[in-house]
């Protein structure tokens, strides 16, 4: 289908300016977005804020027994609710999230629950000869065998054709 000849010629102009919308941030974000004002950090105000976090994730801590702080299981919810809290006070303040403070007061919380949480080096091994084999073999044959395959049905294309 053809457009009419006044739409094509109109086509361009509308291209344009969508894309001056989307440029300014009208497009997705209605009118509101482009008059809102970006502050700048309030570090003094975040750094206030975040002990709250601080405070309400250790209140949270003593529901765990001390032996279970390693176990991410028995925690998440209230990490979660922790970093949202990091999360919410740091835009409250007008901050980006992670920012160096957030992370020196996570570090912080992680130095006081998790200090004694280091994770054992891992020994790698290699597995026994049998199934090392046979981890090989399956592969080695199995292309062996796809190659044959493949060969055979080339050379008799004119009975499957």
């Amino acid at each position: 289908m053809e457009a009419p000849g006044c739409c094509r010629r109109h086509l361009p102009v509308l291209l344009l300016w969508v894309n001056g919308l989307m440029t300014l941030g009208l497009a997705g974000e209605g009118l509101a977005g482009a008059h809102q004002q970006t502050r700048p950090c309030n570090e003094s105000l975040m750094l206030e804020k975040l002990p709250a976090c601080g405070k309400f994730f250790e209140e949270m801590m003593k529901k765990v027994d001390s032996k279970k702080w390693c176990n991410l299981t028995e925690f998440i919810k209230y990490y979660d609710i922790f970093t949202q809290c990091t999360e919410h006070e740091a835009f409250y303040a007008s901050c980006f999230w992670p920012n160096p403070l957030v992370e020196g007061f996570i570090t912080r919380i992680h130095k006081q629950f998790f200090s004694n949480c280091t994770s054992e080096d891992v020994l790698w091994e290699d597995p026994p000869d049998e199934i090392l084999i046979t981890l090989i073999l399956i592969p080695v044959m199995l292309t062996c065998a796809m190659i044959t395959l493949v060969v055979w049905c080339s050379k008799r294309s004119d009975i499957l054709a």
